[in-house]
């Protein structure tokens, strides 16, 4: 493939090739503002029209919402591409599609995830497709800085240029620059789990946004509704991917950290490695179950309850039948306590009456009604069978009761304090535990009658001489009735994502689990939980794994919940890191499986640079004029696991000899053009010592 520049600097420009680009990219933009304001005009009536049928109305407005959302989005950005065809034709690719109303609609712009778009991406020397050139456009802002060519003549890689340029603090869209490798993946048509496996610098985690942006383009009516889960390791890599999605068009996304997967809890600290083993494997969930029988108590010694005649004592052998069948019923701990109260309260009335010396019919109803509105046999039930959160079950749990139950490693003193491990437990306890809250259980029925009531009316419209023929579109082809009850209640404003991520029980259509090598057993749990229709997105590379509880097989974690319904994909070219640098690091990669190929470089660079220092305060002084630096050290403030799935200009490696070799793997492979190796000790006696090994 020979590799053509126009750039906006320098004498080479001497076309009006950039200046007609430049005429075209502004006149894509004001064909996008024109659409917006027409767009957000229709909007405005539509929302005013009190004249048009009510359903009418109703699709009209979700529809130009939807548009309006798409065009507002789309400004960043909006054209990156353009391939010429054989036969003479061309297309310019972007976020959206644009189309001409005063041309029988002609395409102006065609919206990247579409199929006619994708010899953007696959086309190669070898298999050009019908293209004979791709040219790849530089924007900032709205404006076109310049532009480079793919004349598809040779079998070579035309991303250099781009890969070379300097890291930024976030993420850089790479859609313009995805190889037929990761298109492949990303357009997979597969409807359950897809495992992406592949080393550093392989552009897996771009892979996987990029794949999000495809399924809510392609089952945009499901995912919109449900919203799409990505899960990354740490806040920081959160941060850096963050702006992926919503540039290309994509809002409708909850991003999270496996200590954030439950409501109203930031967990950042993690436990020692032998907490987290305990924590994150199977045996965790009897743990729990554990923890939540452990309340389910019975008591020491007999209490008496006074009723008009008698004392009766509720002794342990009363309690333990009525515990027994609370226990049968299958219910959830908070939602069995009226079963354990009503059983509690059976078992009393033969003693009762028996103290009384008689058994009538009568009696015994009068002494079942006095036990059931006894407060002091309430609060002992309350006592012995106490309404639970799972915070204060675990929180409990930690604070001493874990010593009597035998898990003695589990205690701390601030029981509340949690780690990124408690998150999946108190993900079980909520499942074990259940609610009690009258308001939320009255909010579902209030809910379940809202959508019969709008399932009604659209079958109304319907059925009631509305349509003049077979073929014109009903209600129900354009509204279904969740949407429609969401419409009319307006009690819920906020964005899918803000909803789901509040909500411990939504379940999202789609879920995509960055660095999934580090989740433990029970964090599987979690997102099982949260994805019941198992279409997933895992990414990761069982080589660096740091986690003690982390994934060392993808068949083990996946086959209990999928059985054989997931497909495994591999990516093996490096993008980011030199050849010099990975090779650097395969010593690393030896020690973690002999076995393991490390993925193909495409570029070259400098060799890594080895210091050692007696003073490691000159690490701050080895920053570069330009780019990204970070140094990664065992225990300052970016540790290996910090830094997963970062990339930096200039990496720093502090001290490798103190990692595992899973973290100096990780650590070493984060640098895309710069690497330096810092260990400590004396530089003379080093430099003496080399000496004696030369001669």
């Amino acid at each position: 493939m020979r590799y053509k520049s126009i750039v906006s600097q320098g004498a080479r420009v001497t076309t009006g090739e950039l200046s007609s680009e430049r005429q075209r990219i502004s006149f894509l933009y004001e064909r996008l503002d024109r659409e917006r304001a027409e767009a957000k005009a229709r909007l405005d009536a539509a929302l005013l029209d009190a004249h048009e049928r009510r359903w009418h109305r109703e699709v009209a407005v979700r529809t130009l919402s939807e548009q309006v959302s798409r065009l507002r989005v789309a400004d960043e950005g909006l054209c990156f591409g353009r391939i010429d065809r054989v036969d003479g034709s061309r297309a310019y690719i972007g976020r959206i599609g644009l189309f001409d109303p005063d041309d029988d609609y002609a395409p102006l712009l065609t919206d990247w995830r579409a199929p006619v778009a994708r010899p953007f991406y696959t086309a190669t020397g070898a298999n050009p497709e019908g293209v004979t050139r791709r040219r790849h456009f530089r924007t900032r802002g709205r404006a076109l800085e310049g532009f480079h060519d793919d004349e598809l003549q040779l079998d070579a890689t035309a991303l250099l240029d781009a890969l070379e340029a300097p890291r930024t603090e976030t993420m850089r869209d790479i859609v313009a620059t995805i190889q037929a490798e990761q298109d492949e993946v990303i357009r997979l048509d597969h409807r359950g789990v897809l495992v992406i496996e592949g080393g550093p610098g392989t552009g897996k985690t771009a892979v996987a946004l990029h794949r999000v942006a495809y399924l809510l383009y392609t089952q945009r009516e499901r995912l919109s509704r449900q919203g799409v889960l990505v899960v990354g390791p740490n806040p920081g890599f959160l941060r850096y991917i963050g702006d992926v999605l919503p540039s290309l068009g994509e809002t409708d996304v909850v991003f999270a950290t496996p200590g954030e997967l439950f409501p109203g809890v930031r967990a950042r600290r993690e436990d020692p490695p032998e907490v987290q083993g305990l924590k994150g494997g199977l045996a965790a969930v009897d743990l729990v179950r554990e923890a939540v029988a452990d309340r389910q108590e019975l008591p020491v010694e007999p209490v008496p309850v006074e009723l008009e005649d008698v004392t009766v004592p509720v002794d342990a052998g009363l309690v333990a039948v009525a515990r027994d069948r609370a226990r049968a019923s299958g219910l959830r701990h908070n939602e069995a306590r009226p079963v354990f109260f009503a059983a509690l309260v059976d078992v009393l009335v033969a003693p009762a009456l028996a103290l009384i010396g008689h058994d009538w019919p009568e009696l015994a109803a009068d002494v079942r009604r006095e036990l059931t509105h006894n407060a002091d046999l309430r609060s002992l039930a309350d006592a012995l069978w106490p309404v639970l959160t799972p915070q204060a079950l675990l929180g409990d749990l930690y604070e001493g009761r874990c010593l009597a139950l035998g898990y003695p490693e589990l205690y701390r003193e601030a029981g509340r304090a949690w780690t990124v491990a408690d998150v999946p437990l108190l993900d079980e306890a909520a499942e074990l535990l259940g609610t009690t809250d009258e308001a939320v259980r009255a909010a579902e029925r209030e809910r379940a009658a809202e959508v019969a009531y709008a399932r009604g009316v659209l079958e109304v419209l319907d059925l009631e001489g509305f349509y003049d023929t077979d073929d014109e579109l009903r209600a129900t082809d354009l509204l279904d009735s969740e949407w429609l009850a969401d419409r009319h209640a307006e009690l819920d404003h906020r964005t899918v994502a803000e909803r789901a991520s509040a909500d411990r029980e939504w379940t999202y259509g789609h879920v995509v689990v960055d660095e999934a090598q580090e989740l433990s057993e029970m964090d599987w749990r979690v997102l099982m939980r949260r994805c019941p229709n198992r279409s997933m997105t895992i990414v990761g590379d069982l080589a660096q794994r740091q986690a003690e509880a982390g994934v060392r097989s993808w068949e083990a974690v996946l086959a209990p919940y999928v059985r054989e319904r997931w497909a495994y994909r591999r990516l093996t070219v490096n993008y980011r890191t030199p050849a010099e640098i990975m090779s650097y690091a395969a010593a690393a990669l030896a020690e973690v499986d002999a076995s393991a190929e490390p993925p193909r470089s495409v570029r070259r660079g400098s060799p890594p640079v080895e210091m050692v220092v007696s003073d490691l305060s000159v690490v701050s002084r080895l920053r570069g004029e330009s780019g990204t630096f970070a140094v990664i050290s065992p225990d300052g403030p970016l540790t290996p696991r910090a830094a997963k799935g970062l990339e930096f200009d200039v990496v720093v490696v502090v001290e490798p000899e103190r990692m595992s070799p899973a973290e100096r793997y990780v650590a070493l492979t984060r640098a895309t053009r710069e690497l330096v190796v810092v260990r400590r000790g004396d530089p003379a006696a080093t430099r003496l010592a080399a000496l004696a090994a030369f001669h």
